[in-house]
């Protein structure tokens, strides 16, 4: 069977899916969920341990990483977020989280709390895989507060197998490093639309005054400013106003200043 946004392999033991939309960080779609449902349909028939990760994914300027970057932003915002999340992520989810066979998933979640959306959050924690993954000895591991005690053991394990370093958080959206790392963005963000200094100035002031590998401005155009105003937009709902987008953000966004991908965001690359 051939998948428009799938790579499948299957041996006599797995089923090996990788997501495959480098082009948006393997955002997931309809598409991408009508597929994931053909992938249950012959793992009901014939059970396999499931893993699901994603594929390579090199942007323009950007750092080679593995990507599942949850729903497809343009879809979260075309819908109320309610129906959004319900059509494109909850049956798909809770249709793998009770499959026969386990199901090992390798999700770079930057926002949405694991198991919001299935009703099985004790089979369930997430990897937060951080970029560039050959690089980056990080790693969180989210524990939903109904995971099995013997989830909440092995998850931390299995990261240290992988020669990484495990932070374990709570199931919170934006989890520990999402939601410092947006603050920090934003509040960047409201000091160049409030003049108080330079994009420039503000990101030297973090990569030489706190040893930062990068100031909050140049991650926010590498991860890109739609990416980021979609989470701004998702915890600002769950957490209040202190993550309310700046309209600066809203602004640049508006006219496609995406940040590398589309040639310009707080730096010109063009």
């Amino acid at each position: 069977m051939t998948f428009s946004t799938l790579t499948v392999e299957t041996t006599d033991t797995h089923t090996l899916v990788r997501l495959n939309r480098p082009e948006i960080r393997n955002a997931v779609d309809k598409a991408m969920v009508d597929d994931l449902h053909a992938v249950c349909d012959e793992l009901e028939d014939d059970p396999r341990v499931l893993v699901i990760t994603g594929c390579e994914v090199e942007g323009r300027n950007s750092p080679k990483g593995i990507f599942a970057s949850g729903a497809d932003i343009t879809q979260l915002r075309d819908r109320r977020r309610a129906n959004a999340l319900a059509g494109i992520s909850s049956r798909i989810i809770d249709r793998i989280a009770t499959l026969a066979m386990p199901v090992i998933a390798a999700v770079d979640d930057l926002a949405q709390a694991v198991g919001e959306v299935t009703g099985h959050p004790e089979r369930i924690c997430g990897l937060h895989f951080f970029n560039p993954v050959p690089a980056s000895k990080l790693i969180e591991v989210i524990i939903a507060d109904a995971s099995a005690r013997e989830l909440r053991e092995l998850a931390p394990q299995w990261v240290t197998a992988l020669g990484k370093t495990p932070v374990v958080v709570k199931n919170r959206p934006g989890f520990a490093s999402s939601r410092l790392g947006l603050a920090l963005g934003l509040e960047a963000m409201r000091m160049v639309e409030e003049g108080v200094a330079s994009a420039e100035d503000i990101d030297n002031a973090m990569t030489l005054g706190y040893k930062h590998p990068v100031g909050p401005l140049a991650l926010t155009d590498i991860v890109g400013l739609d990416v980021r105003l979609g989470i701004a937009e998702y915890l600002s709902e769950e957490l209040g106003d202190r993550f309310t987008p700046p309209q600066i953000l809203r602004d640049k966004v508006a006219v496609g200043e995406l940040g590398h991908k589309s040639g310009k965001g707080f730096y010109d690359y063009n």
